[in-house]
């Protein structure tokens, strides 16, 4: 396995995505992406429908596995790890954030967000500590013992990323976040992701939105599978 910098978290070598569609007939969804991604860094995954930014996060997300080329999360070797191991990478490593909430309707806000924790078997006095912080950290703790139905959009979006983040993830991966929300709701969960930024958290936005994708520090473009560019703020590569 080749070193990898201490401050390197993802790095993929030639990654590609194969599907099969049936007898004699594949459609490549990605193709030969090279990536090297930082930790701290805040970067947007941007394409229109159907270029292969779903299918690059589903990857880094370890959601799935690649046909060909390597993934290295944190300086292991992704497609080298069991069922078992990469089930605790996306509980311990990786943080998701969806454009459904994907919380439980019948569960408060606090519930919500310790349930990972309870999959994980961390014990209750601890678990309640890392709730309350993690939802302090998207100021939601006024809210705690309220449940989806009485909070608005913003608020069940901010519940869901403290959800993500109560584990203290590597990496918050946050799949088009903005996309049910109104305009001036997206606007505050942009900012609070911005602030999540600035306290050291390893980001990545996946979106078609321009104005979603210019918030962050570096913006990578994927079209027809491929890398089309990869620019960072004052600068491209």
């Amino acid at each position: 396995m080749t070193a990898v910098a201490d401050d390197v978290l993802i790095r993929t070598r030639d990654l590609g995505k194969t599907y099969e569609m049936g007898e004699r007939q594949e459609v490549r969804a990605l193709c030969d992406v090279t990536l090297t991604v930082r930790r701290n860094e805040y970067i947007a995954i941007m394409g229109p429908s159907g270029s292969g930014k779903s299918t690059l996060m589903n990857l880094i997300g370890c959601l799935d596995t690649p046909s060909s080329g390597e993934y290295f999360l944190g300086g292991r070797l992704v497609s080298a790890l069991t069922e078992n191991e990469l089930a605790d990478i996306r509980n311990r490593e990786i943080g998701f954030v969806f454009q459904v909430f994907n919380l439980l309707p019948r569960a408060t806000a606090f519930h919500n967000v310790e349930l990972p924790l309870i999959y994980r078997g961390t014990r209750k006095k601890e678990r309640e500590e890392k709730t309350r912080r993690a939802l302090t950290m998207v100021e939601m703790a006024e809210r705690m013992t309220h449940r989806p139905n009485e909070l608005s959009g913003g608020e069940r979006q901010r519940v869901a990323i403290a959800r993500a983040l109560v584990n203290e993830p590597s990496l918050l991966l946050a799949d088009e976040p903005t996309g049910n929300l109104d305009s001036k709701t997206g606007q505050e969960i942009l900012k609070l992701f911005g602030k999540l930024h600035a306290q050291g958290n390893t980001i990545i936005l996946v979106t078609h939105d321009k104005d979603v994708a210019l918030q962050t520090e570096r913006i990578i473009s994927i079209r027809d599978g491929r890398v089309e560019k990869d620019e960072r703020k004052g600068a491209s590569r």
